[in-house]
């Protein structure tokens, strides 16, 4: 497919009106299940808007899980229209403050389990992962798109090593809806800033030692203690007291 029939976009930078446009061809079935939406660069042309402006809409869509981003940024429609049974407060592009908090606090919930499952059940291969993404975050601290990267993908490979596949499937829906939610505060308070990189860094490494060492009581903790610093900086930014 080269082509989406789409109306420009009168003002820059509405990532909210191509999602909706988008969403409305997928609704009315102009889209359907298993359909290759066009390249980035081509629908960013279509809608004569920049490619990071299209990224952020395509982000949005697959969080409304319509759409599938695959490696190497094809994307395929992956469901007709939002089912009965999604929570309506979850498919808000725009989300209120209380509902970060509670996608925050259901994440750690989760997380805090997958570090305990992880510590028992991992394979060697699970810990070498982790331990090289350590090493990659070491290396890259200061730079935020490779920090935002690198901790999306130490999560979720503590969460595969859980060898749990409901877990996962758990953690990725989570996290989809909190990185269209949280996309702006990851970016500007927690990687931009090489103290607080770094400070992150430390602790999913005492996360990954904890793991190795099969203790899962410990790893627990530290995941929770993590996971917690990350959301006082979340409440900070969204002006929580």
């Amino acid at each position: 497919m080269s082509s989406l029939n789409v109306e420009k976009l009168s003002k820059r930078n509405h990532y909210e009106e191509i999602t909706e446009q988008i969403k409305r061809l997928i609704v009315e079935g102009k889209l359907k299940i298993g359909d290759k939406l066009p390249s980035t660069k081509e629908i960013s042309e279509q809608f004569g808007v920049g490619r990071s402006t299209t990224r952020e809409a395509l982000s949005a869509l697959k969080a409304m899980g319509l759409i599938d981003i695959r490696q190497g940024g094809g994307c395929r429609v992956i469901r007709e229209a939002p089912s009965e049974g999604d929570l309506p407060e979850l498919q808000s592009l725009r989300m209120n403050r209380e509902t970060v908090l509670e996608l925050l606090e259901a994440r750690e919930s989760l997380e805090v389990s997958n570090a305990s499952i992880a510590a028992i059940k991992h394979t060697d291969e699970d810990l070498v992962a982790l331990r090289q993404l350590i090493e990659q975050m070491a290396q890259t601290v200061g730079d935020e798109t490779e920090g935002e990267r690198l901790d999306l993908q130490f999560h979720l490979t503590l969460a595969r090593a859980t060898h749990n596949s409901i877990m996962v499937r758990l953690f990725e829906s989570i996290m989809n809806h909190i990185e269209t939610a949280i996309h702006d505060i990851r970016r500007v308070e927690l990687y931009a800033s090489t103290a607080v990189a770094e400070r992150l860094y430390q602790q999913h490494s005492a996360i990954v030692e904890a793991i190795g060492m099969r203790d899962a009581e410990l790893a627990a903790n530290r995941m929770k203690q993590h996971l917690q610093h990350v959301e006082h900086i979340v409440r900070k930014h969204l002006g929580d007291t």
